[in-house]
C-alpha cells in the first residue's frame, strides 16, 4: 500500500482547518481502481468550524456497498481522493461555535447522508460520505453537528459502527408506509448485513419473519436470531412458491428486498402489501432482471424504493436498541492497519454478521 505524506487533491476539511504538529491517519482512494487505488495519507489532525464537531474514530464497518464504491461503480458522484468508509462510531473531542447538539466526551456515529435530517430523500440531500465527502476510514473525522448521532450506552464502539448504513437502511425498510404490527408476516432475503438487522427489528414488532439464505449452516444461525421459518433458495430457486404456503396462500405483508430478484418478491407479497425495494440489483446481480409489467400490476403492492434513511430514523432506531438491549451481529473485527485484508475478507463473501475496523 502506497503511504503518502500530505493531502493531493481537492481540498477536504483537513485542508483549511489543522491543528498543526500533530499527525494522524487517514485512507483515500481513487474510484474505479478497486483495492489497487486505495492508499494511507498523513496530515495534521483537524479543528472543527463552525457547526463542526471532530469525532476521533474509534471503529468502522464495511460492506458490499464499499467494493462498488471503490470499483467505481455506484450510482452517486464519487470525488477523487476521497476518505472512503461511510459507517463510523467514535467519541467527539473538540466542537466548533455554535455546537449545541453535543460536547466533548460524547459517543457518537455518523450518519450516512449528513443533511438528510428527516422527510424524503430529496437531490439536495444526496451528498453521502465516503463518495462526494470525506468518510470514516481516517482516525478523526471532521462532521457537522446534525451528522452525529448519539449511540447506546451498551453497545461498544465496535458494535455502534454497524448501524449506519445497514440497520438504518433496515429501519427505514421496516417503518416506510404502513406500520409494522404484531402478527403481521415479514420475509426478508438472505442473511447479509440489512437482512439480520430486519429479523431483530421485525421480531421486536412482534412479526413472523421468513428469511432466505444459502447454507444449512446460516439457516440454523438465522433460526437461533428468532427466524420462524427459513428458506434455502439454492435448494427451493422458486422460493417465492415457498412463502406462499408458508402463509396459507396469501403472501407476506411485507418484502424486504435486498438481494432479489424482485420477480419472486412481487409474487410473495399479499394483495395491499408492501416492498421495499433496498436496491443491491445496482451490482448487476439477480435482482438486475427486467419485471414483467403484469407481475408488478397483478402484486397489488406498494413498492418503496429505500435510500438507506435519515438522522430521524438512525435516532429512532437507537431509542429501540437501547430500550431492548439489542445488539448487532459481528462477523469478523479488524485493526485499522488492516483495512486491504478486511476488504478482502468483504470481498470473498461468506461471511455472517458486519464486518468491522477498530482504532484500538
Amino acid at each position: 500500500m502506497e503511504r503518502v505524506a500530505g493531502l493531493t487533491g481537492p481540498p477536504t476539511p483537513h485542508d483549511h482547518e489543522t491543528m498543526k504538529g500533530c499527525s494522524m491517519k487517514s485512507y483515500h482512494f481513487e474510484p474505479g481502481h478497486g483495492l489497487a487505488g486505495l492508499r494511507v495519507q498523513e496530515h495534521d489532525e483537524p479543528v472543527p468550524g463552525r457547526g463542526q464537531v471532530v469525532v476521533r474514530v474509534r471503529a468502522n464497518s464495511l460492506g458490499f456497498r464499499d467494493l462498488m464504491v471503490l470499483a467505481g461503480n455506484y450510482p452517486l458522484p464519487i470525488r477523487p481522493g476521497v476518505v472512503p468508509g461511510c459507517e463510523g462510531a467514535g467519541e467527539v473531542v473538540a466542537v466548533g461555535e455554535d455546537v449545541t447538539r453535543v460536547r466533548p466526551g460524547d459517543r457518537v456515529a455518523a450518519t450516512v447522508f449528513p443533511h438528510w435530517h428527516d422527510g424524503p430523500f430529496r437531490a439536495e440531500n444526496a451528498a453521502q460520505l465516503g463518495t462526494m465527502v470525506d468518510g470514516m476510514l481516517t482516525e478523526y473525522a471532521v462532521l457537522g453537528e446534525d451528522g452525529v448521532v448519539p449511540v447506546p450506552e451498551h453497545l461498544s464502539y465496535e458494535e455502534a459502527a454497524a448501524l449506519p448504513l445497514a440497520a438504518v437502511t433496515a429501519w427505514n425498510s421496516l417503518t416506510i408506509g404502513s406500520a409494522l404490527h404484531p402478527g403481521d408476516s415479514v420475509l426478508t432475503l438472505g442473511s447479509g448485513g440489512v437482512s439480520l438487522f430486519v429479523l431483530q427489528f421485525a421480531k421486536l414488532a412482534g412479526a413472523r419473519v421468513i428469511v432466505t439464505t444459502s447454507s444449512a449452516a446460516k439457516a440454523d444461525r438465522l433460526k437461533a436470531l428468532g427466524a420462524d421459518d427459513v428458506i434455502n433458495y439454492r435448494e427451493v430457486p422458486e422460493w417465492w412458491e415457498t412463502v406462499r404456503a408458508l402463509t396459507g396462500g396469501v403472501g407476506v405483508d411485507r418484502v424486504v428486498d435486498s438481494t432479489g430478484p424482485l420477480e419472486q418478491s412481487l409474487k410473495s407479497v399479499s394483495l395491499s402489501g408492501e416492498v421495499s425495494f433496498v436496491g443491491r440489483w445496482l451490482s448487476g446481480a439477480d435482482g438486475a432482471r427486467p419485471v414483467d409489467p403484469a407481475i408488478l400490476f397483478g402484486a397489488g403492492a406498494a413498492l418503496h424504493r429505500i435510500a438507506t434513511g435519515s438522522r430521524t430514523h438512525f435516532v429512532e432506531l437507537t431509542r429501540a436498541m437501547e430500550a431492548h438491549r439489542l445488539r448487532p451481529v459481528l462477523d469478523r473485527v479488524f485493526p485499522f492497519d488492516d483495512v486491504l485484508d478486511a476488504f478482502r475478507y468483504v470481498e470473498s463473501g461468506g461471511g455472517f454478521g458486519k464486518v468491522v475496523i477498530t482504532h484500538d
